[in-house]
């Protein structure tokens, strides 16, 4: 049997942590940042986890993430 590949796109932007839950970075923050609050701002920083339904999404799509 061949191997699967892992989607180019996910694997350029997210990553599995130690436990297999799926951290990327923070959406929303490429452009119009004079309309958002400064609070969004500050929050957006970073990278996040994703939640349940988004990381069975991703996960399908990185068959050698675990």
């Amino acid at each position: 049997m061949p191997k699967m590949k892992t989607k180019s796109s996910c694997k350029k932007r997210f990553k599995v942590t130690a436990k297999g839950r799926v951290k990327a970075g923070q959406a929303g923050k490429r452009h119009g940042m004079i309309k958002r609050s400064t609070k969004f701002i500050r929050d957006a920083r970073g990278t996040t986890i994703l939640s349940a339904p988004d990381e069975k999404i991703v996960k399908s799509m990185m068959p050698y993430s675990r």
